[in-house]
C-alpha cells in the first residue's frame, strides 16, 4: 500500500534554489495555456531546466497529461532518440497548481527559421526542415512500433466529438463524410506506435540539421497511429505559409499559391500544383509506404487529421476553421466560388506520389 505522497515543492523556492537567471516565455494563444519559465544555472548562457506553469484549471489538467505522458515513456526502446524528449526532473507546485520542471533540450526552434526572411519560399530550405521531421518520426516509430492497428484508428472518436462540438451547426454531411473516409482508409493494418500528437514546427527543435529535441507531450499516446503525427507536420508546414504575404497576393516561391483566407495554404498542399504539394506527396506519400500503406491514402490520411484537429484543438475558432478546411477539401464538395483544378492541371496526383 502506498504511503501519503510528498508535498511538492513551491516554484518560487525551486527558482530560488537554481541560483541563477531566468526567463519568462508565454507564446501561447491557446485559451488555457501555459507559460514556460527557463532556468539558467550561474554563469550560464543556456538553460538548463525548464519549468512549465498552468494558468488555469483546464491548463493544470493538461501539465498533469504531460507529466503522465513523459512518465509513460520507455526510453531504453529509444536508444539515441531518448535525448530528445525532456525528462521530468520535479513537479512543483503555484497557486495549488502543478508545475513541471524538465530538463532543458539543444537547439532551435524550427518555427523560428520557419518565420525567417523568405525560409518557406527557398525549396532547400524547406525540403531539410521535412527530412529532419521524416527522419526523427521513422526512427522513434521504427522503435517503438508494437501491436497492430488500422489506418481507420487515426479517426477513432473524432465524429463523436465533432458532432458534440459542433452540435449547434449542421454536422449530417460531416459525419457521412466522416464515415466515408474511414471506410476507405479501413483495411489497412498498421503498427502501434510512440505518438506525439502535435506534431507541429512549433514543437520541433533543430540542431546540425536534425531535430534535436521534441516538446509539448501533453497528447502523447505510447500505443498511437503513426499516420497521424506524418499527418500534422505537413498540415501545420502548410497552414502558415501564406503568413507573410498581403491578403490577395501571390506567396513568394509558390506561384500557384495565394493569401486567398484562411486555409490557402492546406488547400494548396493537398490539391495544388509545385514543387512544395510534391513534397507534401512525397513525405506523405513515402512516409505510408514505410508503414505498408498505400501512398495513392495519403489524401485521405490528412483529411483524417484535419478533422482530428477540428475535434481536438482548444481554440474553438482554430477549430471551427478546420472543419471548414475538412468540408471544403471533402470529395465532392469543393468549395462555393473556389472549384478544384480540372484532373489535368494538377501536377503530381496521390497516386503518383513518391513511394
Amino acid at each position: 500500500m502506498n504511503g501519503p505522497q510528498a508535498p511538492r515543492p513551491a516554484l518560487a523556492d525551486l527558482v530560488a534554489r537554481a541560483g541563477g537567471r531566468s526567463a519568462c516565455l508565454a507564446l501561447s494563444k491557446d485559451p488555457h495555456g501555459k507559460v514556460s519559465l527557463l532556468l539558467f544555472p550561474p554563469a550560464g548562457e543556456v538553460p538548463e531546466l525548464v519549468a512549465k506553469v498552468p494558468g488555469s484549471d483546464v491548463a493544470a489538467r493538461s501539465v498533469e497529461a504531460e507529466i503522465a505522458a513523459l512518465s509513460r515513456i520507455d526510453r531504453r526502446s529509444l536508444g539515441p532518440l531518448a535525448a530528445t524528449i525532456p525528462r521530468v526532473t520535479a513537479v512543483a507546485e503555484h497557486e495549488g497548481w502543478p508545475v513541471l520542471v524538465m530538463n532543458a533540450l539543444p537547439g532551435r526552434l524550427m518555427l523560428a527559421g520557419y518565420h525567417s526572411w523568405r525560409h518557406t519560399a527557398r525549396p532547400g530550405a524547406v525540403r531539410a526542415d521535412f527530412a529532419a521531421a521524416g527522419r526523427w518520426l521513422a526512427g522513434v516509430q521504427e522503435r517503438t512500433a508494437h501491436g497492430s492497428g488500422d489506418l481507420a484508428g487515426m479517426l477513432e472518436g473524432t465524429a463523436t466529438a465533432i458532432a458534440a462540438r459542433f452540435a449547434d451547426d449542421s454536422t449530417a454531411a460531416d459525419l457521412a463524410a466522416l464515415d466515408a473516409l474511414a471506410g476507405r482508409l479501413s483495411g489497412h493494418p498498421v503498427p502501434l506506435v510512440l505518438c506525439h500528437g502535435d506534431f507541429w514546427p512549433g514543437n520541433l527543435l533543430l540542431a546540425g540539421g536534425r531535430v534535436s529535441g521534441v516538446i509539448d507531450w501533453e497528447g502523447a499516446r505510447p500505443s498511437g497511429p503513426p499516420a497521424c503525427d506524418l499527418a500534422r507536420f505537413a498540415l501545420s508546414y502548410s497552414l502558415y505559409l501564406d503568413r507573410h504575404a498581403r491578403p490577395g497576393r501571390r506567396v513568394p516561391g509558390h506561384r500557384g499559391l495565394r493569401r486567398d483566407g484562411w486555409g490557402a495554404g492546406l488547400r494548396y498542399a493537398i490539391d495544388g500544383t509545385g514543387w512544395y504539394p510534391d513534397l507534401v506527396r512525397e513525405f506523405i506519400g513515402s512516409g505510408l509506404a514505410r508503414l505498408g500503406v498505400p501512398a495513392a491514402l495519403g489524401r485521405d490520411v490528412l483529411l483524417a487529421e484535419l478533422a482530428g484537429i477540428a475535434a481536438q484543438a482548444d481554440h474553438p475558432g482554430f477549430a471551427r476553421n478546420h472543419l471548414l478546411a475538412f468540408r471544403a477539401l471533402c470529395p465532392g464538395r469543393p468549395p462555393a466560388g473556389r472549384p478544384r483544378p480540372p484532373a489535368a492541371r494538377r501536377g503530381r496526383t496521390w497516386q503518383e506520389a513518391p513511394r
